[in-house]
């Protein structure tokens, strides 16, 4: 496998990045305008730059100006609570991964790669209907559909939650003050929107975050 990574610089994507390093042959980050993506694409490119690996940043301006959604600049506040929370869904950005996962396809056959990787996990089906089973697997249909060499979608962590991509990533001696969760994209986490709840509870034990007070 030949890959190219979805790769945010957050908890998730980061220990597909480590835990898959010698097969992913290149990393890519959207900037699409949210909250975080600067303090994340920072650790994503320290993170490539310490594993050796090519690092892409591609602009998706027009998301965060024609998109809807709390987790944008142009949105309104991030809520708090944890994702089983109704309110949550103001941070949904309508279709994100299936955007990002076309344009990783299209970037995988122009780099000669076979897959694309997405670091979605079980504790995102709730609220977001692109990490879903059914959307992947819809996707990679698609996707080998649209390509000349029949690029697949990998998934690794669909059917596992964020509490078990935390323990593999502390089996390998992945250091997570490297990435970063927050949606509302403050110099310290802020410990109290949805991803930061989460955050706490994988990190449980071993959490190197640094919350406000």
């Amino acid at each position: 496998m030949k890959a190219v990574l979805i790769y945010s610089g957050g908890l998730d994507s980061t220990t597909l990045l480590y835990e898959y390093k010698d097969s992913i042959a290149l990393a890519v980050s959207f900037d699409y305008g949210s909250k975080h993506n600067a303090r994340e694409i920072a650790y994503a490119r320290e993170n490539c730059k310490r594993l050796g690996i090519k690092h892409l940043v591609i602009p998706l301006a027009f998301i965060g100006q024609y998109f809807k959604s709390d987790l944008l600049l142009s949105g309104g506040d991030i809520p708090e609570g944890s994702y089983a929370d109704d309110n949550m869904k103001s941070t949904v950005v309508p279709f994100r991964n299936g955007i990002m996962l076309s344009i990783a396809a299209g970037l995988a056959e122009s780099y000669g790669l076979d897959t694309v990787m997405l670091a979605n996990h079980s504790g995102d089906h709730t609220i977001y209907p692109d990490c879903r089973p059914a959307f992947v697997e819809g996707m990679d249909k698609a996707i080998q559909a649209g390509t000349y060499e029949g690029i697949r979608v990998v998934s690794p962590y669909c059917d596992i939650d964020k509490r078990a991509i935390a323990l593999r990533g502390k089996a390998i001696g992945l250091d997570y003050s490297l990435t970063y969760s927050c949606y509302k994209g403050g110099e310290k986490h802020c410990g109290k929107c949805g991803t930061c709840v989460e955050r706490k509870e994988a990190l449980e034990g071993f959490d190197p975050t640094e919350y406000e007070a």
